[in-house]
């Protein structure tokens, strides 16, 4: 999952309900888990190059080997961790192809204790063009306090994160330590997760929890951490044009019609009004970003060329965060260099439509499919065909839960952490919530705005992750002291 996010952090927040720390728990448990986290930390860092080593690929057009080696180094790490009931599980999917290898980690939780799940999965993005890359993709390189490397931030760096501040916190705790921890790392997040809610529903007890933390995110900024409270949602699918029955010649019949792939680009151009805002009717937009970011800062993190005018109304965080974005992310047309003299017959596009929280999935692609229907230029055939979708998320900030986390951060960092929306999509993340309804859900991550997930040169802020191992157990620690009611 790609996040956006790169401001200025707001006034500190402290964990009402939970109450601050005692000066015995910063001084003794704290302070003692820093220095296991310290003491151990060129190893984990190390045990991070190797897993990025390896090239863990979940697409169908992919070899598999390498993600099965990739399911079984980790299951290696968990059981070096002291975990011992550890499984590489799988479910199928529709086709009856088997989905990508999970592994599943389990310590009981003791009389009395809650359990806590820690989520994060070891698949990757492919690399793209080798051309783009300033080092290999899959040979992990440290630069400027940064490891580059496909899979370094998204989402080995997740993995690593929750092994190592478990490790920490068993260390430290001793057998104080009694939070029952379940380790549950997938092996298909980057192919869209399809088999995640027949795993789920397989693994229902397996994997059952009080609290989840699914490290997949980003931080506010280098420095500032922040957890996640909000995710969009997400629907896409295929928006054809026909006009005639087959190509004929275009100075023969060129004039009285329009070919394809401009009656097409006049039908994409109505789907959003002269300001750049979304225009199909029917979907949820609001503006309610409690923080926000100046324009300089995202035409920072997002690359737009000088002279660019952004799109959209309000606040910047709400057109990233709580407003619906839409794009054409393929256009099927012939390629420039084999164009012929011809009026072609039809034209393909596909759309992907973030969702603001709140947003139903089905109600808005029905709202595309009227619109494109209704807005057909010059009477062409318009053919819409649905594709997936996925719900967006709205945490519940008032948790015991997410109360502790927002301090566990703060402590780590040593500033306050933000709460902050993502303009991405993690969608399994309602599936969890279906699946169990009681559960807090903790979004956290270890990214910033230049760790460039899913692209060339992919890095991570090696501080911050050695910060974001810290403030997972501090929160290990603190839950496993004072429970998570």
């Amino acid at each position: 999952m790609t996040p956006n996010s790169a401001h200025t952090p707001p006034d500190a927040r402290t964990p009402d309900a939970v109450g601050t720390p005692g000066q015995s728990f910063l001084s003794i448990e704290g302070a003692g888990l820093r220095e296991a986290v310290a003491r151990s930390f060129d190893a984990t860092l190390s045990r991070l190059k190797d897993l990025v080593a390896i090239p863990g690929i979940a697409w169908p057009s992919f070899d598999p080997a390498p993600l099965d080696a990739s399911a079984t180094a980790v299951a290696g790490l968990l059981r070096a961790a002291g975990l011992d009931d550890v499984q590489i599980l799988r479910s199928h999917k529709a086709d009856g192809l088997p989905g990508g290898p999970a592994v599943v980690a389990r310590r009981p939780a003791a009389a009395g204790k809650e359990t806590i799940l820690l989520y994060a999965h070891h698949d990757v993005q492919p690399p793209g063009d080798p051309a783009l890359w300033e080092s290999e993709p899959f040979a992990a390189v440290e630069r400027n306090g940064r490891l580059y490397g496909r899979g370094a931030a998204d989402d080995k760096a997740g993995i690593m994160a929750h092994v190592a501040a478990y490790t920490a916190a068993a260390e430290v705790l001793g057998e104080e330590f009694g939070l029952g921890v379940t380790f549950f790392i997938e092996g298909e997040e980057e192919a869209g997760s399809p088999t995640f809610r027949t795993f789920l529903e397989a693994h229902r007890e397996l994997l059952r929890a009080d609290v989840i933390v699914v490290a997949d995110s980003s931080n506010w900024k280098v420095g500032v951490p922040a957890l996640t409270t909000s995710l969009r949602g997400l629907v896409d699918g295929t928006i054809e044009v026909q006009v005639l029955d087959h190509a004929v010649h275009s100075g023969m019949f060129g004039g009285p019609v329009l070919d394809a792939p401009t009656l097409l680009s006049r039908l994409i151009a109505t789907l959003h009004d002269a300001d750049g805002n979304v225009a199909i009717e029917g979907l949820v937009s609001y503006d309610n970003a409690a923080v926000d970011l100046t324009e300089a800062e995202y035409r920072s993190d997002s690359s737009v060329l000088d002279g660019v005018r952004l799109a959209g109304t309000g606040s910047i965080a709400a057109r990233l965060w709580t407003k619906p974005a839409l794009s054409i992310i393929g256009f099927d047309a012939p390629a420039v260099e084999v164009a012929s003299n011809t009026l072609l017959p039809r034209a393909r596009a596909k759309f992907s439509l973030r969702l603001a929280p709140g947003q139903n999935p089905q109600e808005a692609m029905d709202a595309v499919q009227r619109h494109v229907e209704a807005n057909a230029p010059f009477g062409a055939r318009v053919v819409f065909t649905p594709g997936e979708s996925g719900n967006s998320f709205l945490a519940d900030t008032a948790s015991a839960a997410a109360k502790t986390a927002m301090w566990a951060l703060g402590e780590a960092w040593g500033v306050p952490a933000v709460e902050m929306g993502i303009g991405g999509s993690i969608p399994f993340i309602a599936d969890l919530v279906d699946v169990y309804p009681d559960v807090q859900i903790l979004v956290t991550g270890v990214e910033d705005p230049d760790s460039r997930a899913h692209s060339a040169n992919e890095s991570l802020h090696i501080g911050d992750f050695k910060n974001a191992v810290v403030a997972e157990a501090l929160l290990l620690a603190r839950l496993n002291a004072d429970g998570i009611a």
